[in-house]
């Protein structure tokens, strides 16, 4: 979806891609990483956020909490980091970076409640009076007092299947008064998933109702709290600078890009924004069986935020084979491992083992077992690999020849 795109917008990110990875430098089944790019997409996003008076917490699991990714967007300007689950949260803190917010969109195990207090999180999202409570003994252990967001929810709300949760907002009120009560939290505003959706029909996004919800629950806490008690507004969803007016005009005042920080939104997919694409897959032909070339898998998992579609690769044994045409690509089954996948090209067309095979979908690392691998000077015209990790943001061997 993304590899047209990634060649036109940014070819001297894929020619060094390839020659990196021939000197033997970028290990196949890797998501390889522009921080150049990334670091530009995040100082522009986050000059149009804070011109808006938004608060910036970068998402990160994308990317497999990559250190090089996290020090490009702190360098740009985010404000802190949003940690979809534990995992993400660790990394985020062994780096030396503000967890800005946890709890969202993965609850905080019981047991591991104390640990996250300890990582002392800005911000803390519950789901329901349990979790709070849990929440509450966690920082009255580590002896501090935690803002809490809270999940709210009503009839009418779009959540992704699995991603269900909140706190219904005909309850909310008396919840607020719970909190009030709690010893070790507090109160500190709402937060829902997904904000906003892409819409195939336009190509752009489209608000959902959860927003709706989101407004007459700040409406509600502001009746409960006083008029001019502070709730922030955290509202995820299809980040990019494209949308954030639409954001800070539904009253966020926190948003959480991800994918907008590495171009590849379902937004960049359709239109050329302000953010240029900064995250390929980068895999190698393995052998070939019957005629048919074989890559390496380890990380085809596309994230489906689009109807199905026919996947393309680039194949590539040096930088100057990047003119050529995409090749069609199967991609294994779900239910299987991708050990593998095939690839389809032209007739005639000269395929070895060991050719780069360069794939432009949109990314989940943190899903996989790919490696990520950072590379820094590509906009200087001297790039370089600057760190390789797993997806958990541990550092890897990086030569492997």
């Amino acid at each position: 979806m993304f590899l047209d795109v990634l060649r036109r917008r940014n070819l001297p990110f894929l020619e060094a891609v390839v020659a990196l990875h021939r000197a033997g430098e970028i290990p196949a089944g890797s998501y390889v990483l522009d921080l150049d790019a990334i670091a530009a997409n995040s100082a522009a996003f986050c000059a149009e956020a804070h011109q808006r008076e938004l608060t910036v917490f970068a998402m990160t699991k994308q990317v497999g909490r990559a250190p090089g990714a996290l020090d490009a967007m702190a360098a740009g300007g985010s404000d802190g980091f949003v940690a979809v689950d534990m995992a993400c949260a660790r990394a985020i803190v062994a780096n030396g970076h503000r967890l800005g917010h946890l709890g969202h969109l993965v609850q905080v195990p019981r047991a591991a409640t104390g640990e996250a207090a300890s990582l002392e999180p800005e911000f803390w999202t519950v789901f329901s009076a349990g979790k709070a409570a849990e929440a509450a003994a966690a920082a009255i252990a580590a002896g501090r007092t935690q803002d809490l967001l809270v999940r709210v929810c009503a009839a009418g709300d779009e959540f992704y299947p699995g991603h269900e949760g909140g706190v219904p907002l005909d309850e909310l009120g008396a919840f607020i008064d719970r909190l009030g009560e709690e010893p070790g939290v507090r109160f500190a505003g709402l937060t829902t998933f997904p904000a906003l959706l892409f819409d195939p029909d336009t190509g752009g996004a489209r608000t959902t109702r959860n927003v709706e919800t989101l407004a007459r629950a700040a409406e509600l806490a502001r009746r409960r709290l006083g008029p001019d008690a502070a709730v922030a507004i955290n509202a995820p969803g299809t980040t990019s600078i494209a949308v954030l007016d639409q954001l800070a005009d539904a009253g966020a005042t926190q948003v959480e890009p991800g994918h907008g920080l590495t171009g590849t939104t379902p937004l960049h997919a359709t239109a050329d924004l302000p953010e240029r694409p900064a995250i390929c897959y980068l895999s190698e032909v393995s052998h070939l069986h019957g005629g048919v070339p074989l890559c390496f898998g380890g990380g085809f998992y596309v994230d489906p935020v689009f109807a199905p579609y026919s996947p393309k690769a680039l194949i590539a044994a040096d930088p100057t084979d990047l003119g050529e045409a995409p090749v069609g690509m199967d991609f294994p089954d779900p239910a299987g491992i991708d050990y593998y996948a095939r690839l389809h090209p032209r007739p005639g067309r000269q395929v070895r083992e060991g050719d780069a095979v360069i794939c432009g979908f949109r990314a989940q690392a943190f899903v996989t077992r790919a490696a990520v691998v950072g590379l820094s000077g590509v906009a200087a015209g001297t790039p370089a690999v600057a760190g390789c990790w797993d997806t958990l943001g541990r550092p890897l061997q990086r030569r492997i020849s």
